[in-house]
């Protein structure tokens, strides 16, 4: 099991209630920039440490480097959310999202449509593979 995946796994829920929170005070059809902006300032406002634009070490075969990853929001270095405002969530947003949990090595990944009606349609719950094993 991985050692952060319950503390992460307890924060969803905290977390998906914040999107709701500003879903239900912006609604669906604005860009994906202000409800980031709003997710980020509800979390803090909850008491949640959280980051975006994270600057990682990627390293490949000897080369070693830091990049900006424009994965959208580090929550307490756990879980990782992707903030979408798209028609429907399509399979490489998933990958995308997998993609990142895995260099950062984070266990649990969280997509939020902010698209969609009813925000509760447009989560997507990721796992990292194993991270949920004992």
């Amino acid at each position: 099991m991985h050692p952060l995946f319950h503390k992460a796994d307890q924060l969803s829920g905290v977390v998906i209630g914040a999107a709701i929170e500003v879903h239900r005070d912006k609604g669906p059809g604005l860009i994906e920039s202000i409800y980031e902006r709003c997710f980020m300032h509800e979390l803090k406002l909850r008491g949640i440490a959280a980051v975006n634009q994270k600057i990682v070490r990627i390293e490949y075969k000897g080369l070693v480097f830091d990049e900006l990853l424009r994965c959208d929001v580090l929550v307490e270095d756990c879980l990782l959310v992707e903030n979408k405002a798209v028609e429907s969530v399509i399979p490489i947003h998933k990958a995308k999202l997998m993609s990142y949990m895995k260099l950062l090595n984070i266990p649990l990944g969280l997509i939020i449509n902010y698209h969609e009606s009813m925000l509760k349609n447009g989560i997507v719950r990721l796992i990292l593979p194993g991270a949920n094993l004992t």
